[in-house]
């Protein structure tokens, strides 16, 4: 389960997502350098044959074990993230295709706009079709949902197997989470959905859009306010409470499957960014990254080129989940969660004052970068993890 979001506005694009994976997947930020062209493309479970190389991707958000990415950036300021949704198609019953990650990170890879991200996206789907487990453990396939942005259009796209439709947006908010949102407005679409097709008769009817509606109301709400990247990172936070508790529990209408995420032993937000496309190709794209569950991390600014290393590894990861699992195994949901926020927010708050001092200059980029897990990494062994 995730929920992304994007606001297109006059001087750009404002794109975010947090990603939902099983509670204890590793999920790293990278960057990947442009490929040449050469060998056989291999993808989680396919291999494509010649690969045709690939465009650097400036921030990319991958579980430890997938060739796939959850969300990330390219070098043309394209983001793209993507979400499970469940239709009438069996997708137990498909063989081992491309997953949705695989697809967020060809497209990335292969898209210098977001309307050639799109075209790319479903020309892949239409031609591998989808299929595998996109969990670990377990099996556990799914179809996906996509939202594909640049800093000047949007694309929502819904997908089951190899059937799509799709609708741009070209100014104001939008957001999807797991479930499919589009009815008969889709404006392109596969061959074997027509035209004024309603494609919620796509979706399983025992799927209860509940799990999705409570997150997505939320995320919604968010995208359609004109919010700067620290009103996004709120929504992000959000448990569905006034004052930022922890759900105790699941209700029976979904209730408590939150946008921030926490359902113990199962799945949990495992990393989550905001990020910042300029029309301005004088401007950096810049990001905003945080590890594990965002109530209990720190949103750590980074640019186009420059990302702070310590993002990119295990260890990292493993120290935010440790936060997560103390906050979630306190009874009130509360008093840890605040001692954890009183250490995380003023390095937080420094942090993106220092990163908005050194965004007009390269050099000053890529030093800030050098050291900005530094004060987080204190904090981190203030708190004992």
């Amino acid at each position: 389960m995730c929920d992304t979001l994007c606001v297109i506005g006059d001087s750009g694009t404002l794109f975010a997502k947090s990603s939902d994976r099983p509670s204890g997947e590793v999920q790293w930020a990278r960057t990947f350098p442009r490929r040449a062209a050469g060998g056989t493309l291999r993808t989680q479970y396919l291999d494509l044959g010649a690969d045709p190389g690939a465009s650097a991707l400036t921030f990319a958000s991958q579980p430890a074990w997938l060739w796939g990415l959850e969300h990330g950036v390219n070098e043309h300021r394209v983001a793209i993230g993507n979400e499970a949704v469940y239709t009438v198609d069996d997708r137990r019953a498909a063989p081992e295709a491309l997953l949705g990650m695989d697809l967020v990170r060809l497209a990335l890879e292969r898209g210098d706009s977001a309307d050639a991200a799109f075209a790319i996206l479903v020309e892949l789907l239409e031609t591998h079709g989808q299929g595998g487990s996109g969990w670990e453990h377990t099996s556990e396939p799914y179809y996906s949902s996509f939202l594909i942005t640049d800093p000047s259009r949007a694309w929502i796209v819904e997908t089951s197997q190899r059937s799509w439709v799709a609708k741009s947006v070209d100014h104001g908010g939008a957001a999807i989470s797991n479930r499919l949102s589009i009815a008969t407005e889709h404006t392109h679409r596969s061959a074997d959905v027509s035209a004024g097709a309603d494609w919620q008769a796509w979706r399983n009817p025992k799927a209860p859009t509940g799990i999705a509606d409570h997150r997505l109301a939320v995320t919604a709400a968010c995208a359609a306010s004109a919010p700067s990247p620290a009103d996004i990172v709120r929504a992000l936070r959000d448990h569905g409470s006034p004052d930022g508790t922890l759900p105790e529990s699941v209700g029976d209408d979904w209730s408590g499957v939150t946008v921030c995420m926490h359902i113990p032993g199962y799945q949990a937000t495992t990393a989550s960014c905001v990020v910042e496309l300029p029309n301005d190709p004088a401007r950096p794209i810049r990001e905003w990254i945080a590890l594990g569950s965002p109530c209990v991390s720190v949103y750590v600014p980074a640019f186009d080129d420059a990302l702070a290393p310590e993002l990119g590894t295990a260890a990292t990861w493993n120290r935010f989940a440790a936060l997560r699992d103390r906050v979630e195994a306190d009874p009130t949901r509360h008093d840890e969660l605040a001692r954890v926020r009183a250490e995380l927010d003023p390095v937080e708050t420094e942090l993106w004052e220092a990163a908005d001092d050194a965004a007009t200059d390269p050099a000053r980029r890529r030093s800030f970068a050098a050291t900005a897990f530094e004060p987080v990494a204190a904090a981190l062994d203030r708190l004992g993890v």
